[in-house]
Parts: structure tokens; C-alpha cells; sequence
């Protein structure tokens, strides 16, 4: 069973990296964005479980134009802080096929999630692919795809909150924290 003091100790040793006003502005701001480039579109978006529900939550009700709504489930992490090799857990059914499709996720790291789902979605016969991520890592490189629409930009720290955990803990919180560098 987890331990709620660890996990109010975890918080106590983070650095805040972006508030809760800072995440809605950006959130307010990439809606924006995906309106005027997608609401002619009719687009189909895919949620990334889990992280992305929580942005995806909040995102959805500032779009101001017909959508179709399905989830995708991958991962590369898992239970560690490290990425392994992308899993698909839930796969899109034949509703992508024709279709310009919005994949919204939490955060764009290394970019191999990422390009999985764009390579797996226009395999299945996408006639268009977007991306938006909430948070988008700096890693001083470049990466195998970029996001068309990303709401902030941080540097290269394991962050939580707004969807994300770290350990499990705190994808409930509204503002953006990272780990203390040990």
C-alpha cells in the first residue's frame, strides 16, 4: 500500500518548475492554436493514457468545434524514471483510417513515444497527424519529431504534476514540479 508520508516528503524536496496560472495560460494558448489549425478538420483525437488525461481534461472543453474522442495506452517508462521500449497497450480501432488525427500527451522527452504513435497512426491509413504536449523537455538535441503545438518548455529535469508522476505520486496536482537533483 503507498505510503502517504512518502509521498508528502517527495513533494516537500521538489522545486516548482511552473504554477497552476502558468499551466492554464498555456493550455488557453495551445487551444488557440489547435482551433485555428484544425476546426475545418473534424478531427479525431487520441488521448495517451495516462499522463495526457488530466491535460486532455482540461484541453477538450476550450476546442470550440466538432471532434471525435478514443484513447491510446503506451509506455516506455513504466514504474522507472528511465525509457525503455515502446509498448502498446491499447491500439486505435479503424476510425483513424482517412482521418486527421491529434494525439494530445503530457510530455515530449526523448521523442520515441511520439514517433511510435505517428508511425503506428499513419500505418493504419492517417490521412493527417498532429501532436500537443503540454510540457516539452530541452534536451540540447534534436529529436525524431517535433510537436505541432506544445504549451511550455522546460529543461531536461523529471518533472510531475498536471498529469505526470514521478514514483506514482502527484499526477494531481495543478502546477508542474520537478525532482531534486541528488
Amino acid at each position: 500500500m503507498p505510503d502517504p508520508k512518502e509521498a508528502w516528503a517527495f513533494l516537500e524536496s521538489s522545486d516548482p518548475i511552473s504554477s497552476a496560472e502558468e499551466v492554464q495560460a498555456a493550455i488557453a494558448r495551445i487551444a488557440s492554436e489547435i482551433e485555428a489549425r484544425l476546426a475545418k478538420t473534424y478531427p479525431l483525437v487520441l488521448v495517451v493514457m495516462g499522463g495526457a488525461v488530466v491535460f486532455a481534461g482540461q484541453l477538450l472543453p476550450r476546442l470550440r468545434f466538432p471532434l471525435d474522442l478514443d484513447y491510446v495506452h503506451l509506455s516506455r517508462y513504466g514504474a522507472a524514471t528511465r525509457g525503455t521500449a515502446v509498448q502498446w497497450r491499447v491500439k486505435p480501432d479503424e476510425s483513424v483510417r482517412g482521418r486527421t488525427v491529434l494525439v494530445v500527451d503530457d510530455i515530449l522527452d526523448h521523442g520515441e513515444t511520439l514517433r511510435a504513435i505517428r508511425d503506428g497512426l499513419l500505418e493504419m491509413g492517417a490521412q493527417a497527424f498532429y501532436s500537443a504536449v503540454l510540457v516539452e523537455k530541452d534536451l540540447g538535441r534534436r529529436k525524431p519529431l517535433a510537436a505541432d503545438f506544445v504549451g511550455l518548455r522546460i529543461s531536461d529535469r523529471f518533472v510531475f504534476g498536471c498529469g505526470m508522476d514521478a514514483k506514482g505520486f502527484w499526477r494531481n496536482l495543478p502546477e508542474i514540479r520537478a525532482m531534486r537533483e541528488s
